[in-house]
């Protein structure tokens, strides 16, 4: 679980959403089998949508955020709720590129394509909203797409550092989002803070994980970031929340998801194969079902 930092400046120009998702990441990088870059890429997904998850007003309200390229990766797609749960696939785990200025080529792994973002507030339909990839590294697209899908002045900092070894050594991310009314001051002590600010990823490292505890670190973070930010515009605690992997797989789900095929494709699969197999694109969980269940099934869908 990972711990986010909700905050607003003194002046109440501007709010900041922090947080570490160093283990988050990790777990999605091993359920996927997610090669360097795959893991950078779906981990950053993964991140901003936690973030932009809780700002959504109930807990039950749904957020998926899909990035469509035609580079190798193809996709990568997030699906967040008002609580904080987040799930993530990335279409190809096993994407590979040479590094790019020593970076890992997360834009070059997604190619020129298209944000889409939906929510879901249970309403009679989401809204979805899209733009045209800028750089396909994520964090600068989810900055236009606020920009100019929802004219809101969002700074977005997002990173996942992978270790030698594979593992996730560190990620996390940031939103920095400008509120009416914002003092001229605020606005340009943040444009100075952003401009200069280190990648997000060497702010973690340098904060120890020893002896402090999970909100420790996110709040030694806040104040390495905003530590030269003048005194009337520095960051008050408002709250803090959590963000959580977690799918919502099911048997059930998937066995509703077998009745939308129709009557014919089922009684196809029961009589050519006497059994089903289905494979969660999130968390890769296998669900079986035998010609019994199947049967039962077919009997359920409605001519």
């Amino acid at each position: 679980m990972s711990k986010v930092l909700a905050a607003i400046d003194e002046s109440g120009s501007f709010r900041v959403y922090l947080t570490i998702t160093t283990d988050l990441v990790e777990k999605a990088r091993l359920i996927h089998g997610a090669t360097p870059l795959a893991a950078a890429g779906l981990g950053r997904v993964l991140t901003g949508t936690g973030l932009m998850s809780i700002m959504m007003k109930n807990e039950t309200d749904r957020l998926t955020v899909q990035f469509s390229g035609d580079g190798p990766a193809r996709q990568i797609i997030a699906v967040g709720r008002g609580n904080g749960n987040v799930k993530g696939y990335i279409a190809d785990p096993s994407v590979d590129l040479p590094l790019k200025n020593g970076k890992l080529d997360v834009g070059g792994s997604l190619g020129e394509g298209e944000l889409t973002v939906i929510r879901d507030a249970g309403l009679k339909e989401p809204y979805t909203g899209s733009i045209a990839l800028v750089s396909g590294e994520i964090a600068e697209d989810l900055t236009a797409y606020y920009y100019i899908s929802e004219q809101q002045n969002t700074s977005i900092a997002l990173g996942v550092k992978i270790e030698t070894d594979m593992h996730v050594g560190a990620a996390g991310g940031m939103f920095i989002q400008m509120l009416p009314d914002a003092e001229e001051g605020a606005i340009q002590a943040m444009e100075k803070l952003t401009a200069s600010m280190p990648p997000i990823t060497s702010v973690i490292d340098s904060v120890p994980a020893a002896g402090l505890t999970e909100k420790g670190r996110v709040s030694a973070a806040a104040e390495k970031i905003f530590a030269d930010v003048p005194g009337e515009y520095r960051l008050k605690t408002v709250g803090w929340r959590d963000i959580s992997w977690k799918c919502d797989c099911s048997h059930e789900r998937m066995a509703a998801a077998l009745m939308t095929i129709g009557k014919k494709e089922l009684r196809e699969i029961i009589e050519e194969d006497g059994r089903a197999e289905l494979v969660c694109h999130f968390c890769n969980t296998r669900y079986e079902f035998d010609k019994d269940e199947l049967e039962g099934l077919l009997w359920k869908i409605s001519d």
